[in-house]
């Protein structure tokens, strides 16, 4: 059930990242003790796989030279010290650059990317967006060998359950014939090919769209596959063709902020009763249901948001990689920029400064759980009780102005 809509006069905004470098180097040393414990850990693991259809060729094959990858384990520990803010993210994601190199590979793949919209009613320029984020076109498919990482992840214990689900998936599509071991690459998560699925979504979704009896998602000379394998996971999740993601939008003055929340869906008529207008002052076409998205707070930006917004988010659970694909296709296509500013300027928290604010609004009686550095729902929704409470705009947002406020009342 969605939350209902306030009709007078909020939503911080959980950003992961993508596009972040990964680090090429080993940094720490596996112990000989730990070594061998992963070699045994290996030989039980073959008894799961051969139970579960995997062949013995197959997983010898595959596990062939596979040792415990240091740079996967410390990928997996690490804990990000800063936030990024979402001017500074959309800035990389929807760089001059990666416009360009879309605007590029839109040319040399108009037919491909036709066929593939004609076939999944998946508009082609979100298809290349999503290849544009996750792997600058194919050029950053990531270089650490699948077993290898997925072996890792399943015996360093934090991620045991993934871990273990994706290899056995891995190893189904080796036997399959799709792809052979030593070009099975990807990132150190279980990440591949030029759209970064894991294995369990490629058993779902990929595709043969080439027709050669594999799906190669791979393929650094011919995307297709790839393109055609996103292009089907969003058809599957309910895209509708030739819908914007979202729209720039103007608030009234005397906008409710508590309904720019996610979970709050009104008629594109309704929020031109509540006095919201496109950003040349316009109604608001007919797109549906959609909710009125802050990423920057009440300074920054207003969207309303509709139901392929929610579906890109089916592809990465995070509102700035959805933002990131929608803004990037319609830059591709020739859009501009947003019309506002966004409140450039220092004020993203480290993580231990969300946990301090977690930890003051639990002291303060706004409980939020476990302080987890994460800026959840329920933080969020504690963090607009405590702007209500002191006269402040409950958009949600936390930063290090709200910190020192709260700071006071400790």
């Amino acid at each position: 059930m969605f939350k209902t809509i306030f009709a007078l006069a909020s939503c911080l905004i959980v950003f992961s990242m993508p596009l972040v470098a990964e680090d090429t180097k080993s940094i720490q040393t596996i112990g000989v003790q730990k070594e061998n414990s992963f070699k045994q850990w290996i030989r039980n693991f073959k008894e799961d796989a051969i139970s579960n259809g995997i062949t013995t060729s197959t997983f010898d094959t595959a596990f062939e030279n596979v040792k415990l990858n240091s740079r996967v384990i410390k990928a997996d520990n690490k804990q990000a010290e800063f936030s990024r803010e979402i001017w500074d993210y959309l800035d990389t994601a929807t760089s001059p650059k990666r416009i360009t190199n879309g605007k590029e590979n839109l040319s040399n793949y108009l037919n491909t990317l036709r066929e593939i919209e004609f076939k999944y009613r998946v508009d082609a320029e979100v298809v290349l967006a999503i290849w544009g984020l996750e792997s600058s076109y194919g050029k950053r498919m990531g270089d650490i060998n699948i077993i290898e990482a997925l072996a890792t992840l399943a015996f360093d214990g934090r991620r045991e359950k993934f871990g273990k689900q994706q290899l056995l998936e891995a190893l189904k599509i080796i036997q399959r014939g799709d792809i052979t071991p030593d070009k099975m690459m990807g990132s150190w998560a279980g990440a591949m090919g030029h759209t970064q699925f894991i294995p369990t979504s490629y058993q779902a979704y990929a595709q043969d769209f080439t027709g050669d009896g594999k799906r190669d998602v791979w393929d650094p000379l011919d995307p297709s596959d790839a393109l055609a394998s996103t292009a089907n996971y969003l058809a599957e999740f309910g895209w509708t063709n030739n819908q914007p993601w979202g729209i720039e939008v103007k608030l009234p003055e005397n906008f409710n902020y508590r309904n720019a929340d996610l979970e709050v869906k009104a008629t594109t008529a309704r929020w031109t009763e509540l006095g919201l207008k496109t950003i040349s002052g316009g109604i608001i076409p007919n797109y549906g249901e959609g909710s009125v998205f802050l990423p920057a707070g009440a300074k920054g930006p207003a969207f309303i948001v509709f139901k392929n917004f929610f579906v890109i988010k089916r592809y990465n659970n995070a509102n700035s990689y959805a933002m990131a694909v929608g803004h990037l296709s319609d830059r591709i296509l020739g859009g501009k920029s947003f019309s506002k500013e966004w409140p450039r300027g220092p004020g993203a928290l480290k993580f231990k400064e969300k946990v301090e604010l977690q930890n003051l609004l639990n002291k303060l009686g706004y409980e939020v759980g476990e302080a987890d550095g994460i800026i959840g729902p329920n933080s969020i929704a504690a963090i607009r009780k405590f702007q209500i409470s002191v006269g402040l705009i409950p958009d949600g947002m936390s930063n290090k102005d709200l910190l020192l406020k709260m700071q006071k009342y400790k």
